[in-house]
């Protein structure tokens, strides 16, 4: 028996069918303040998560996800059922969404203004994402930034946290009340747990902002937090790799990031602690 949801998102709409218990108790633990539908005017992207066959319920236990009948990824260990759905999701919006030049980015808003985060895995993009928005800031995504290529605003993509290996514990420590999904261990990015995201970012997800500053962060070990500005074109360069579409926009990708960088400032962000984080991000947008 398969349990269906229908999920606003940001400017996506996705269904959601599922026969696994544990993707149906982490919808309903870490999305239990958006507003689920059972019906939309339109589907972007209708998923399912479901146990790859009747044996594979008992023996080693497997899960397959479905965009359509289509199946892009191998099976994963049922204990990572949630994480593939969330994972699943990204590779949906990243491959299809060409509406908005897409970054892999930590993304924050403060006072109508946004600043992009993009940062390799390991950077510490997630962790200092989760720690800005239960501080104040309001959360659009710690995996995509969304620039519209038709008005250039960014639009939120407002989901859980997703957190790997020590991460969890901090900002289990940090967050207060935090809500995590089960864990599961031993995926390809070792640990992970995803932090339910605070209720006001959810109730504004349909709200877009202008972007206000790029700052690439990278946590580094017991030092000062400091920004460091950089110049456009090694800019321009750092954000076409950090890309996800760029290569299909082309020009269009190219005008988009020319026209942004006009208006803002960029920077090198190298942090360890929250607090000295925190007053340096907010002081770019006070």
């Amino acid at each position: 028996m398969l349990a269906q949801f229908t999920l606003p998102i940001g400017p996506f709409n996705f269904s959601i069918k599922t026969d696994n218990t544990a993707v149906v108790k982490n919808l309903s633990s870490l999305y239990g303040d958006y507003h689920f539908s059972d019906d939309s005017p339109f589907i972007d992207f209708p998923i399912t998560i479901t146990t790859r066959s009747l044996v594979r319920r008992f023996i080693k236990p497997q899960v397959d996800f479905f965009l359509d009948e289509f199946a892009p990824f191998k099976p994963l260990p049922k204990d990572q059922s949630f994480a593939m759905l969330e994972w699943g999701m990204n590779w949906c919006i990243t491959t299809q969404a060409h509406q908005f030049l897409i970054f892999h980015a930590g993304t924050i808003e403060k006072n109508n203004k946004v600043i992009i985060m993009p940062a390799e895995q390991g950077s510490g993009k997630s962790t200092l994402t989760a720690a800005m928005v239960y501080s104040g800031w309001r959360l659009f995504s710690d995996e995509l930034a969304l620039i519209s290529v038709t008005d250039e605003l960014v639009y939120p993509c407002t989901r859980p946290i997703n957190l790997k290996n020590n991460s969890i514990d901090v900002i289990d420590n940090f967050v207060d009340n935090a809500v995590f999904s089960t864990i599961a261990k031993d995926t390809h990015k070792g640990t992970v747990a995803l932090l339910k995201p605070p209720k006001a970012s959810v109730e504004r997800m349909f709200e877009p902002a202008p972007l206000h500053c790029i700052v690439f962060p990278k946590y580094v070990a017991n030092s000062e937090a400091k920004l460091t500005p950089i110049n456009q074109i090694d800019t321009f360069q750092q954000l076409i790799q950090h890309s996800f579409n760029y290569h299909i926009l082309g020009e269009q990708g190219f005008h988009l990031i020319a026209s942004l960088l006009k208006n803002v400032a960029c920077y090198q962000f190298e942090y360890s602690d929250f607090e000295q984080a925190k007053k340096l991000l907010s002081s770019l947008v006070d």
